[in-house]
């Protein structure tokens, strides 16, 4: 690439840079250290084709005031515990708010799939649960607590290893993105598969409500934020896929970070979700305007600080960056 066309086609971005150095924006570290890892590979690049020129001493200068400013603000605050969740996370997400829909769009289709398979072929529904759980639950059904599965384990047992088991089933999510995305993508079928034949099979029986009001008192966090936690393998894959302007090794790790900060951010999700199932589904003798509120508020929570907050976020920094 000629140095005119280098320079015309990353103008824009180290100019904004230089702006963030010298009006001394306030922006997270992590902002900071993203735009300076930019810049030095644009760096590298103008030492190999383009040395002794102008826009290598340039982009020299650019880098050297960067690396003073990322070390300068290196030092962590006190609470930065509380900016991570309550800012700097929601705000970073609004950026993959796409890899979310896609992920959420890949969740219903397999869904569906598994409840069609379940309606079409009469052996698909004991190929995906096991003999066990649905001989077990149709003896449940005859002694008219369809329910009964929340009830046979200790409460504290339940809860964590429910919990336990959902944060794997997360860190594996996120883990085989490494797998350029195909590896989440075969969790979500493996997962959602199960979902739809598992619900399909309650309607099948005529307790298509009961299951409802009562799986989804924790399955409303605990299913949502699976697909949050395969929304970080899909971060990942993408960041292998497409680089960008980036180096192929440079995108993947910023996507290994991106997406383990997705993954932790749901950790107290399925907390919250374990201590539902392990102490309150079992309670299927609840008024249904109970369950309901439970599952409502669950949803509204996880729609609030996945979706709604980090716009809400964006629209402000974009606003204080406009004054």
């Amino acid at each position: 690439m000629r140095e005119a066309a280098f320079v015309k086609q990353n103008k824009d971005k180290w100019l904004k840079f230089e702006s963030v150095l010298l009006n001394n924006a306030q922006i997270t570290p992590d902002e900071l250290s993203n735009l300076y890892i930019e810049i030095t590979d644009h760096l590298s690049y103008a030492r190999t084709f383009y040395p002794n020129s102008q826009t290598l001493s340039y982009l020299n200068d650019l880098a050297s005031n960067a690396h003073q400013k990322i070390y300068k603000t290196k030092k962590e605050k006190k609470n930065r515990f509380y900016t991570f969740w309550v800012k700097e996370f929601p705000l970073e997400f609004y950026s993959y708010q796409k890899e979310l829909l896609i992920t959420f769009f890949i969740a219903i289709l397999f869904t569906v799939i598994g409840a069609y398979s379940s309606a079409t072929d009469g052996a698909f529904v004991r190929s995906i649960l096991g003999d066990g759980y649905v001989n077990m639950t149709l003896e449940n059904i005859e002694n008219n607590d369809p329910m009964a599965v929340y009830k046979k384990m200790g409460q504290l047992d339940m809860f964590l290893g429910i919990t336990i088991n959902n944060i794997r089933v997360a860190l594996y999510c996120f883990v085989f993105g490494i797998m350029l995305s195909i590896g989440t993508v075969f969790m979500l079928s493996k997962n959602f598969i199960m979902l739809g034949s598992f619900q399909y099979f309650f309607y099948q029986k005529g307790l298509f409500w009961e299951s409802v009001r009562t799986i989804w008192i924790h399955g409303a966090i605990e299913i949502s934020v699976i697909i949050i936690a395969a929304c970080a393998g899909l971060v990942v894959g993408n960041s292998i896929l497409f680089p960008k302007t980036y180096t192929r090794l440079t995108s993947f790790i910023k996507g290994i970070k991106a997406g383990l900060k997705i993954v932790i951010s749901t950790i107290p999700f399925f907390i919250i979700a374990g201590f539902l199932e392990g102490f309150v589904t079992r309670h299927t003798e609840m008024p249904d305007w109970l369950a309901i509120s439970i599952i409502t508020l669950s949803f509204g929570l996880i729609i609030f600080y996945y979706i709604i907050y980090p716009r809400q976020l964006y629209k402000q920094s974009l606003a204080v960056k406009n004054e």
